[in-house]
């Protein structure tokens, strides 16, 4: 049995230690917004926060997150970070297909939580593992820029 707090609340959960906090998200809490990628931890989509920090869910065995908080996208509208980074997606039409966005917001409240005023390279530094199929990297760097300067 497996205790996470997801998103401020508190659950128990009978998995296997090792399976990926993705699939206990997914498959056994029904928390579908964050998404498998490529399964390698390589392409972001399955970005979620770990005692604010992000971290990729599809490798990340649930057994290390007992104790810590996670935080997916379903909960991020909750801080004002959150919310001014989907403002900001919103104002710059960053969304295509969609896909991967949960990941690419999830890395972006995490880099201006930690630097709020983010210049240029930090923000390419922090997105580069974030992989977008649609190539909306412009709208996305703009997007996270206009938070940073807000």
């Amino acid at each position: 049995m497996q205790k996470l707090t997801i998103n401020g609340q508190d659950h128990e959960v009978d998995v296997p230690a090792d399976m990926p906090l993705l699939w206990v998200l997914r498959d056994v809490l029904g928390m579908t917004g964050t998404k498998y990628g490529c399964g390698i931890a390589q392409c972001g989509v399955c970005t979620v926060h770990l005692d604010g920090r992000a971290v990729r869910s599809c490798v990340l065995p649930v057994s290390a997150v007992a104790g810590k908080p996670v935080t997916t996208i379903e909960a991020i509208d909750q801080t004002p970070v959150g919310q001014s980074v989907q403002k900001a997606w919103l104002e710059h039409e960053v969304v295509q297909c969609g896909y991967c966005q949960s990941g690419q917001i999830m890395s972006a409240v995490a880099l201006l939580t930690e630097h709020p005023k983010a210049n240029d390279e930090q923000i390419v530094t922090a997105m580069s593992g974030n992989m977008c199929r649609c190539a909306t990297y412009t709208r996305i760097r703009a997007a996270i820029k206009s938070v940073s300067q807000a």
